[in-house]
């Protein structure tokens, strides 16, 4: 083929893959979805009625272990959770912003599962020094958390922050210059039975990996435009109970 035409033909398809593709990129690029996808890759589900694993370096992503006390002064470990599905979620008592409202919803789960036997929730303080057994009592009585599914955890304090920003990478940090000292997330953990981590995949097919635990269900959106992700998170229990 002449030479000329052969250029004219690649100029072609640069120009096609230009339009087409390139604009899909930009696109997750800007939702942050390709980032997301290079930290924490989820597999492929076989079917849309499915949940993905959380993949890191190609592995099934499993809770690391942790023996903390709960609310009853009872030591709690991962092993504890081994044959149920359980939301995680990292908090402390004296929060001013948005632990009230992820306690809320976690509520909201509670009662929803109530007669599942197979359900359960852990809640890691980020302020262990202050949230002592009898402090968690108290907070667990003042939002009617049932402490037969739900413990509400606290311990060694470099263990915990250990288990939140490595063990989930769910951010959590001290920070004097925010409202009541402490920053974290807001976002909720689901692990399945045999203690893998575990989420929906997205409209590109990679794992959301995280549910917002933040913004209040009946709420539907917070001020930033986004949705509330408890309703799916509920779906995707059920689901996960099911297996």
């Amino acid at each position: 083929m002449n030479k000329k035409y052969t250029y004219v033909w690649v100029s072609l398809i640069v120009l096609i893959f230009g339009i087409i593709v390139i604009p899909k990129i930009v696109d997750r690029m800007s939702s942050g979805t390709v980032v997301q996808n290079d930290r924490l890759n989820g597999a492929v589900p076989e079917s849309d009625d499915e949940l993905g694993y959380i993949l890191l370096n190609g592995q099934k992503r499993k809770v690391p272990s942790f023996s903390f006390i709960n609310q009853d002064s009872v030591v709690v470990t991962d092993k504890d959770y081994l044959g149920k599905v359980y939301v995680v979620d990292f908090f402390f008592t004296r929060c001013p912003s948005i632990c009230p409202v992820m306690t809320t919803n976690l509520v909201s789960l509670q009662n929803t599962f109530k007669d599942s036997k197979n359900f359960g929730i852990a809640s890691f303080s980020i302020t262990p020094e202050f949230d002592t057994p009898s402090v968690l009592r108290q907070y667990a009585q003042k939002y009617e958390i049932d402490t037969s599914v739900w413990n509400l955890l606290t311990g060694d304090k470099d263990g915990i922050y250990e288990l939140a920003n490595a063990g989930f990478n769910i951010f959590a940090a001290e920070m004097p210059e925010v409202p009541g000292g402490f920053e974290h997330s807001g976002l909720f953990a689901l692990v399945d039975k045999e203690g893998y981590l575990r989420s929906r995949m997205d409209k590109f097919g990679n794992p959301i990996v995280y549910y917002r635990g933040a913004i209040l269900e009946q709420d539907k959106t917070n001020d930033h435009g986004e949705t509330e992700e408890i309703s799916i998170l509920r779906t995707d229990i059920k689901k996960l109970l099911q297996e």
